[in-house]
């Protein structure tokens, strides 16, 4: 048995510590809001962000630091925005233990990973990072799930992977660590695009198309990046990107969806896909990738162009060969 430390009693945080308990780890929850984690501790349900299901009751939960001891490793499950923050206010060094990153989305400001900025913060750290197609609530009912696990260290990833895999939760190693980031970090970008589309009632033609051509913008900036090309055809890439752009479950396809029927730009939870927008719009320019849709989502979101205008900008585009 290992004990496992999750940082973020949001959603996925909640449904990552259910997945790794029911595998009958040690899993302690630590999350800022202490009236939220007693109640999570003494009713074994999240009535916040997953209310309707039951919590296995070796699960446990907290807002103390300090009882985040003897770790074999640490989740970060914060919103990608806020990781910086996280690392600035905990001392997660001194849980000396490996940290694997969960949370998909790209800092605004910086451009960076979270591995970058994990790294910035903890240079000695062991860091690998989780991502994939996997949906809060089923992870937290036990629903078979199979995620990616990037790590640049061989051994380091053989062992996570190890710990962190289940009856329910299976994990594939990866050591492209940046491409495995970058595909759960980007899909959020057309999840939001294909929300559009379905909430502007344009067809499940125009949503295959976007998907396509969505994964070929995600291929050229993960490839400019240093990602491998082979990475995205796998869970971290094609699997998350599909799952996000075809099922309401995903935040960002339901924000997308809320967008184009109300013209609503502030969602009620965190949407990761909006702040990635505008950082993958810059990053596409500093390494010289033509990315149109992801362009036109960022355009939306900014409030510089509505639904139409960012339509007609797309079918306006010169006619080319497919796999450029």
């Amino acid at each position: 048995m290992s004990r496992i430390g999750i940082i973020g009693a949001g959603a996925f945080g909640t449904g990552l510590a259910a997945a790794l308990a029911r595998g009958e780890h040690d899993v302690i929850l630590w999350g800022r809001d202490g009236a939220q984690t007693d109640a999570i501790d003494a009713t074994k349900i999240n009535a916040r962000y997953l209310p309707d299901i039951a919590l296995p009751p070796s699960l446990s939960a907290t807002s103390n630091f300090d009882a985040l001891q003897n770790l074999d490793a640490v989740l970060m499950v914060t919103p990608a925005q806020k990781l910086r923050e996280t690392f600035d206010t905990l001392d997660i060094q001194r849980l000396n233990c490996p940290v694997v990153l969960c949370s998909k989305g790209i800092e605004t400001d910086s451009g960076q990973l979270q591995s970058d900025i994990a790294i910035e913060n903890i240079p000695s750290a062991r860091i690998a990072a989780l991502s994939g197609p996997g949906f809060a609530s089923e992870l937290a009912k036990g629903l078979p799930t199979a995620l990616t696990l990037g790590s640049q260290d061989p051994a380091l990833g053989a062992h996570l992977q190890t710990m962190l895999s289940t009856q329910t939760l299976r994990l594939y190693l990866s050591d492209d660590l940046r491409g495995v980031q970058l595909g759960g970090a980007l899909k959020n970008v057309f999840a939001i695009a294909c929300g559009i589309v379905v909430g502007a009632g344009l067809g499940e033609s125009a949503r295959a198309a976007l998907i396509t051509r969505g994964f070929a913008e995600l291929s050229r900036l993960t490839v400019g990046m240093g990602g491998n090309p082979e990475t995205l055809i796998g869970l971290s890439g094609f699997g998350d990107l599909t799952l996000s752009c075809t099922s309401k479950q995903s935040r960002n396809f339901a924000f997308g969806l809320q967008l184009a029927q109300s013209g609503d730009l502030k969602p009620s939870k965190t949407v990761e896909g909006i702040a990635t927008a505008l950082a993958t719009v810059k990053l596409a320019k500093t390494h010289g990738v033509d990315m149109p849709i992801a362009q036109q989502v960022a355009n939306l979101l900014a409030g510089e162009i509505d639904i139409k205008q960012a339509l007609s900008n797309l079918m306006a585009r010169p006619l080319r060969q497919e796999t450029t």
